[in-house]
């Protein structure tokens, strides 16, 4: 199962370090990945493979915002088939 994290807050040190092990110790694996700063906002966006992930999706999502509260940035996670929903034209 693919979802797609999205990441946006201020940009300091260590955020991609931190969501990516956050993933990589629950065996979810980055498929592709987009980061940016823009006047010093991040915004990342991760295409993710939850197939080896043990833990279910709404857990995964309420220990994603937890980690963005310590890090004070807004981090979602969504369905891949969600996300193709809300953007298709």
């Amino acid at each position: 199962m693919n979802a797609i994290v999205t990441v946006v807050g201020n940009d300091k040190v260590g955020i991609i370090a931190k969501v990516s092990a956050f993933l990589a110790e629950r065996d979810i694996n980055i498929e592709d990945i987009s980061q940016t700063v823009l006047s010093g906002n991040f915004v990342m966006m991760m295409m993710v493979n939850l197939s080896s992930c043990s833990k279910a999706l709404e857990e995964i999502k309420k220990e994603l915002v937890s980690l963005g509260d310590t890090l004070n940035v807004s981090i979602s996670l969504m369905h891949e088939k969600v996300f193709s929903a809300m953007h298709r034209i």
